[in-house]
């Protein structure tokens, strides 16, 4: 199946407000535990298209000693973000900044952790953004990217909306059938993380669905 891209940016308040009204905990979840083991004991955290920062508060939960910014190039996702963060009780840990991730403002080996959850499918070259990945990020710093996997064939995509967002309504079951056609196979994601000169990853399918690269942050602290 070929990639159609779709918006880099969901930017309405509508589409904020929808976006985070859909079920991800479990998936979130999941990433949040995962992320959490891969950094410091106490860590200055990236999380790069944060969205509606549902992420980065659950793992604020698991880690409370890290300071993680949150970037995103939505404001009313941020705006609706910043709302989570506030009834979670996170604002100390948890500042959400309106920043291209392609183009991010911060110094060079800043970060002990970069972690991303479904912003690759998004970006029509997510080249540039790996490249700021590794200029921000320390160089024995710790990284947790995961996004969706393309399926082969439109059936297959198919399958897995109905499987995954069988409940949701028809603008919410397109979205996620748009992701999926925008998102991009292993093999073209092994290409685009050598071409980047990330290093010492392991990149692998990490669900029917998902592929995810991440490497072992140093536990110096």
């Amino acid at each position: 199946m070929e990639r159609v891209l779709e918006p880099e940016v969901m930017d309405s308040l509508e589409e904020a407000v929808e976006y985070d009204s859909m079920d991800f905990t479990e998936v979130n979840a999941a990433f949040a535990k995962s992320a959490a083991a891969l950094g410091p004991v106490f860590g200055n955290v990236l999380d790069a298209g944060t969205g509606t920062a549902r992420i980065p508060i659950a793992i604020s939960q698991l880690r409370p000693e890290w300071k993680l910014t949150c970037i995103d190039l939505s404001a009313n996702m941020l705006k609706v973000g910043q709302e989570n963060v506030e009834k979670a009780g996170a604002r100390s840990q948890i500042t959400l900044e309106l920043i291209d991730a392609k183009a991010m403002p911060y110094p060079d080996s800043y970060f002990d952790l970069v972690i991303s959850n479904s912003i690759i499918h998004h970006l029509p070259d997510p080249l540039p953004f790996l490249q700021e990945v590794k200029r921000v990020l320390k160089p024995n710093g710790g990284i947790f990217l995961r996004d969706l996997l393309r399926p082969e064939t439109v059936a297959m995509r198919d399958n897995l909306v109905e499987s995954y967002a069988g409940d949701c309504n028809a603008h919410q079951k397109q979205l996620f059938s748009d992701s999926l056609q925008a998102a991009f196979t292993l093999t073209e994601v092994e290409e685009m993380v050598k071409n980047a000169g990330l290093e010492g990853l392991r990149i692998y399918e990490s669900s029917d669905r998902h592929w995810t690269i991440e490497r072992l942050g140093a536990k110096l602290n």
